[in-house]
Parts: C-alpha cells; structure tokens; sequence
C-alpha cells in the first residue's frame, strides 16, 4: 500500500511540474488532468471514495470547459 501512495504522490508533484513548466495549454492540461486524478486516487487510498468522485466530475468538468473555450 505504501508503494501505492508513493507512486501517487509521486504524478500528483509531476503533473504539477507540468503545469508550471509548459507554455502551451495543451500539454498543460494534460499535466493537470494528470494531478486531479492523482490527487484523487490519494483520497481513495485514505478511504473517501465520495469524495474522490465528486472532485474528479466537478474539477475535471470545469477544467475541460475552460481548456475548450481558451483554444
């Protein structure tokens, strides 16, 4: 379990350097998508799967929108 955690926190900080790191938004969003879900799966791993759910619809939503509309 503890293998789990790591290699998820290890894409969360990735995904983020993503983000930070590229200019386009195409490879930005992917980086952010990539720590959403990232984060997500750490919820899951501390037992709050709701929670998780709910994150990944409402955060990933609105994030594709406003990706969409800026392209």
């Amino acid at each position: 379990m503890i293998n789990f955690v790591l290699f998820i926190s290890l894409c969360f900080v990735l995904g983020g350097l993503a983000v930070a790191s590229n200019p386009s938004p195409y490879y930005g969003v992917v980086g952010l998508v990539m720590a959403s879900i990232a984060g997500c799966g750490w919820l899951v791993s501390l037992g709050v799967s709701f929670v998780s759910l709910v994150l990944v619809m409402v955060y990933l939503d609105g994030m594709l929108v406003v990706f969409v509309y800026s392209v």
